[in-house]
Parts: C-alpha cells; structure tokens; sequence
C-alpha cells in the first residue's frame, strides 16, 4: 500500500509564502491539485521524471513544482498568494506520465496514488 503524506499546509496573506511537502516522491509522474467546496478538483502543477513541469495558467509564475531526491519529497513552493489560492491541496502521484516526454497533465484520471491532503487558507 503507498501512501502519500503532505504536509506544509496552514495560513499564509496575500502576497505572502507557504511551502508545501508530500512524500514518499520516487515515483516518476507526480503533481499538486486543489479543491475548494463545491467545486472539482483542478490541477495545480506536475512534475515527470525528467524535471519536465506543467502549470495551471493561475499560478504560472507564482508555484514552482520540484523534486528535492536527497530528501525523497515532492515540494510546491508557493509565492505571491491570492485569497483565491485557498484550497485543500492534494499530492498525486503514478509510476508514469502517460504523456511520455510531454508536460505532464494537470489531469486528475493520469494520477494513481493520493495523499489525505493539506489545508491551505489566504486571508488577511
């Protein structure tokens, strides 16, 4: 049985910081989705195996998806946060993007493995 375990979650204000971990991260397609009440699942960021990433068009420029191999974890470095970015995140993981060498997908159905996920809220 795998489980994904993330953490890094709480409360952070606009324009600020938060860091997100999952682990264990060996397996060679993983990604970041959100939820929020009411509304399905959307993909965040993924990362595959060769570092390639992919990004929602909402946090281009403001998340970076990486793989820290020394430490086994998944990381999401979370930037310039909106109030909009309040959501229970999620780590996804699969032993392979279907893609190939493409960008892995921001696509729920691509992904295997789940963690319990992590709250995050933006508020001043």
């Amino acid at each position: 049985q795998i489980n994904l375990m993330e953490s890094g979650g709480g409360s952070g204000q606009p324009g600020g910081s938060l860091r997100l971990s999952c682990a264990p991260s060996q397996f060679n397609c993983m990604g970041w989705f959100r939820q929020t009440p009411g509304k399905e699942r959307e993909g965040v960021a993924t990362i595959n195996a060769d570092g390639i990433t992919n990004y929602a068009d909402s946090v281009k420029g403001r998340f970076t998806i990486s793989k820290d191999n020394a430490k086994n974890v998944l990381v999401l470095q979370m930037s310039s946060l909106k109030p909009e970015d309040t959501a229970m995140y999620y780590c996804a993981a699969h032993f392979f993007c279907l893609g190939g060498n493409r960008p892995p997908r921001l696509v729920e159905g691509e992904f295997v493995y789940w963690g319990q996920g992590t709250q995050v809220t933006v508020s001043s």
